[in-house]
């Protein structure tokens, strides 16, 4: 018998939206500025789920304890800041999907780990930002995901029971997070999964490969 459903929750970089292009566009300028050569596309793009850090440690290889990784850090959010949302651009099937959420009044949210600062500006330039019923970053929890602390903040902010909403994530915190939260998930597989990662293995309630096989999952399981 299907169920209800209250709500829909993203996580941000790499399920609702393809942040990929200006992660690696910054990377490869902060990388110029300091005589590096440019590194390909396809060895970042699965770090940028990780955020600044892991793009720093990707490129430069060093870790947060070099006497330079602070500067380059502080550097790599600055150009960013200037550089959000030139080439990120949702998923081919989000905008579908979206509108018809809203067509058919289920609300949806956003649930992340990047800082609200990147979150609102690149949701505002979207125009997504008025149109999300939650957007819940760091700066409102004490806990960030994995702990279902966010989760369960967006479902209050929706008016929604956990256990009728639904998280999609691209990383296994993400459906690490759901669980604890006890919300359904699904693993964006279509996402920034690290190389040897299996999404298979993080034990998500279901799976896609695509952003568009994301309606009609929900329509198959729930009563809409």
């Amino acid at each position: 018998m299907k169920q209800p459903l209250d709500a829909v929750l993203f996580d941000l970089d790499g399920t609702l939206l393809d942040t990929a292009p200006d992660f690696i566009w910054v990377i490869n300028r902060l990388l110029g500025e300091e005589g590096r050569p440019v590194m390909a596309f396809d060895s970042l793009r699965e770090q940028v789920s990780n955020g600044a850090n892991a793009m720093i440690r990707t490129a430069f290889g060093i870790d947060e304890t070099h006497e330079e990784f602070a500067g380059l850090r502080t550097r790599f959010l600055d150009i960013y800041g200037d550089h959000l949302a030139i080439e990120s651009r949702a998923f081919d099937g989000i905008d579908e999907l979206l509108f018809w959420l809203d067509e058919i009044g289920i609300p949806w949210g956003v649930v992340t780990n990047k800082p609200e600062r990147y979150t609102r500006g690149l949701l505002a330039a979207l125009q997504l930002d008025r149109r999300a019923g939650s957007i819940v970053c760091p700066e409102q929890v004490c806990e960030r995901k994995p702990h279902p602390e966010s989760l369960w903040l967006a479902c209050r902010e929706l008016g929604c029971r956990p256990e009728h909403s639904l998280y999609i994530g691209d990383h296994v915190r993400d459906i690490e997070a759901g669980r604890n939260a006890g919300m359904p998930t699904i693993a964006a597989r279509y996402g920034y999964v690290a190389p040897g990662e299996n999404p298979d293995d993080w034990q998500a309630d279901h799976g896609v490969d695509s952003a568009r096989a994301i309606k009609p999952l929900l329509q198959s399981l729930y009563h809409l």
